[in-house]
């Protein structure tokens, strides 16, 4: 039913990604692994291969941002606003893996897990409104029974958290995934206070303005070649489009 439905409002091919996905590793399993896997997985037939979290370099060119010095690793980054920058249109930075762009979310996670339903699809129409919608739904139902799995492992009275003391001297990196895709947390620690603290959350991956080449972010690429209907104000293909990667704007601004 709902390949019918996607195939009569014209999804199937609408709204194409760059061909690579990116996944920090979702809900830890016993033995370190992950239900989801962590991982680069690319569409032109390499598979998944591993992530280097050293790769990752933040393009400020077309952000209301400073830029001063060029792509920084998050841990080194600045956010300094700049909103009169010539050439600059949005307040998103532009994340870059080992210079690629790479689209997150729940796509991304089914992909580097190798869901064989979400690699056909995928193998068979790009990563797509169709494509994404789909994955997300797939990830509900897997997602039902591993709750239940953690509702029977609470013990009430026991602590929920782990205490410990903020070091004089330190650099620390986070990276899970969110519901909207990978989140990671970069943090130095000097003196005894926080010296820095960059986030680059799924929709920063998502939403990238163009970098120092001109290379547009996942969604850019994807609008390209929206259709526009005759009267259309505000299509609706891009309105599919834009809703299929679940944004969220603020808590990239933020």
């Amino acid at each position: 039913m709902f390949l019918a439905i996607a195939r009569d409002a014209g999804l199937m091919g609408l709204g194409n990604g760059p061909g690579r996905y990116l996944s920090y590793g979702a809900y830890p399993q016993p033995g370190a692994e992950f239900a989801f896997p962590r991982g680069v997985w690319r569409a032109d037939g390499s598979g998944l291969g591993p992530l280097d979290e050293r790769g990752i370099l933040e393009d400020a060119t077309h952000a209301w941002l400073a830029d001063d010095g060029g792509p920084r690793h998050p841990r080194e980054g600045l956010t300094v606003p700049a909103g009169d920058k010539p050439g600059a249109y949005t307040w998103n930075k532009a994340p870059r893996l080992a210079g690629e762009v790479v689209e997150t979310g729940a796509i991304a996670r089914q992909l580097a897990a190798g869901h064989p339903l979400v690699r056909d699809m995928v193998g068979r129409h790009g990563g797509t409104v169709f494509t994404r919608v789909l994955a997300r739904l797939l990830e509900l139902a897997q997602v039902v029974p591993l709750m239940e799995q953690w509702m029977l492992a609470l013990a009430p009275g026991e602590p929920y958290c782990a205490s410990g003391a903020l070091p004089d001297e330190g650099t620390g990196v986070g990276l899970s995934e969110a519901a909207r895709g990978s989140l990671g947390h970069w943090i130095s620690v000097r003196r005894g206070h926080i010296e820095n603290y960059q986030i680059v959350a799924p929709t920063t991956w998502n939403f990238s303005p163009r970098d120092a080449a001109g290379t547009p972010g996942a969604l850019e690429r994807a609008l390209e070649g929206a259709p526009v209907r005759e009267g259309e104000t505000t299509p609706v293909s891009v309105q599919h489009i834009v809703r299929s990667f679940d944004p969220c704007m603020v808590c990239t601004v933020h």
